[in-house]
């Protein structure tokens, strides 16, 4: 059986933190988060604004050393909410000093109704890594914590990964 581990990026609602944590309680990884060192602070719309200008601008914020060896991991399955079309600056941080070659990545995002291309700019980022089990959880349009996605579609992907993970090398 692979050694996987869950790594992800949450802010405001901790709706992909809710997520992040449930797939690695499925599958039985270990969970790491993504924190920038300086905190977001402000309202929900000053924070949102400040996100849009950073990702308009490429902003790679400095995010706190995460005390996962990669090398120890055969899946990486890593976590975002969408903030603008894409992943979250933090996450792109991550991706952009992370070696994941020969990683199998399963790369999940959570967004309000606008999923963008998250996705592919993660692949894009994600050099030498093959993937599996994408995922798009979509959450209510005001910001808030209520999922869209069924609960059952949810279990149908954690039972994929969990297939991925117990695969033969």
């Amino acid at each position: 059986m692979k050694k996987a581990v869950v790594i992800y990026y949450s802010w405001s609602n901790g709706n992909t933190k809710r997520i992040a944590e449930h797939l690695a309680e499925g599958i039985g990884a270990n969970i790491a988060c993504i924190d920038t060192v300086q905190p977001y602070e402000g309202s929900y719309d000053e924070v949102v604004s400040q996100g849009q200008r950073e990702v308009n601008k490429g902003y790679k914020p400095p995010i706190k050393p995460i005390d996962v060896d990669l090398s120890q991991y055969d899946v990486v399955a890593i976590g975002t909410p969408t903030w603008w079309y894409t992943m979250a600056p933090a996450v792109h941080t991550f991706l952009d000093q992370a070696d994941l070659t020969g990683k199998t990545v399963i790369p999940f995002m959570t967004n309000g109704g606008w999923p963008g291309h998250v996705i592919k700019d993660m692949k894009k980022e994600c050099r030498g890594a093959s993937f599996a089990c994408e995922m798009e959880i979509q959450f209510d349009s005001t910001g808030g914590d209520h999922m869209e996605t069924s609960e059952k579609k949810i279990e149908e992907w954690i039972s994929q990964v969990k297939k991925e993970v117990a695969k033969n090398e």
